[in-house]
């Protein structure tokens, strides 16, 4: 087995990635090269916050912090010349019919432009072939409560190591170590226009952070009937798009929270905490 000439982290700037770049900065486990994020360009205003603080802890610490991106999400979503890189919203169908879109925003918007730079990294940039044997090493926020995330990488450039499972630390763990720290208030990274959010997350968007709030609002009632693209090129959804569970539109939701853990995970590159959903909608979707 070759040894990786590079050591990257997996930044996703949630507790786990959070809690191995402190680790890392202090000494406590090897060091990394860099540490990369991958930027939607729609995270909540405290991720970037913290991602922002971050950044000074890794940069005293000689590690450098990368923001790697591939578009807006939101903007290209609503872009007519863009092509739509399907989010999992909530279907409902011409005679009822509920489902959801198939989720590509995870692959698109962070998996491969964090593939993209490793490759700038080792020298042999898309579409050049990398050689058998040049290899980095990616660092993965994964703890021991969130083991069966836990895989290999799907190319022969990156290696996958788990220093949290290695500690046999649970999420738990980290949010203690972060608090120890002055970082207790680390946020979840997940955009603001996600799905999966709960009436929890939607109610404190909507009396804490009114902007968002109301982004979140004007991009739902857009996607109403699909991507903008292909409404443009005269394939209109079949049914109706919504960010809310509810399928109703999202201002309109009476959210009503429900006791939740609260150290539930967010969604990283490689540890989005959903299952992929399906859709019987077309523009794309799968049965």
């Amino acid at each position: 087995m070759s040894a990786p000439t590079h050591r990257i982290l997996s930044l996703g700037a949630g507790v786990q990635s959070s809690t191995l770049l402190l680790l890392a900065a202090q000494g406590e486990i090897p060091g990394f090269d860099a540490a990369i994020f991958a930027d939607t360009s729609w995270e909540p205003a405290a991720v970037y916050r913290h991602l922002d603080r971050l950044t000074g802890i890794a940069e005293r610490a000689g590690i450098e912090v990368v923001r790697v991106s591939t578009g807006d999400i939101r903007a290209d979503a609503l872009d007519p010349a863009h092509r739509f890189a399907s989010m999992p919203l909530f279907t409902l169908g011409p005679n009822g019919e509920r489902g959801m879109a198939r989720r590509q925003c995870t692959s698109e918007y962070k998996i491969k432009p964090i593939k993209a730079e490793v490759r700038r990294r080792l020298g042999h940039p898309h579409p050049r072939r990398v050689p058998a044997g040049v290899v980095a090493e990616m660092a993965i926020g994964i703890s021991v409560d969130e083991v069966h995330r836990a895989r290999d990488a799907d190319v022969g450039y990156m290696r996958n190591v788990f220093p949290l499972l290695d500690l046999g630390w649970r999420r738990t763990d980290c949010l203690r170590f972060l608090a120890q720290h002055g970082l207790a208030d680390t946020p979840k990274s997940s955009c603001v226009g996600c799905p999966f959010h709960d009436d929890a997350f939607w109610l404190a968007l909507r009396e804490n952070s009114p902007q968002e709030w109301a982004q979140a609002v004007a991009f739902d009632h857009a996607i109403r009937d699909g991507s903008a693209r292909a409404n443009a090129e005269g394939h209109p959804l079949r049914g109706q798009f919504f960010l809310h569970r509810q399928r109703v539109p999202l201002d309109e939701v009476v959210l009503r929270p429900r006791p939740q853990p609260s150290d539930t995970p967010g969604c990283g590159p490689w540890t989005c905490p959903h299952d992929a959903p399906v859709s019987v909608m077309g523009h794309g979707e799968v049965a």
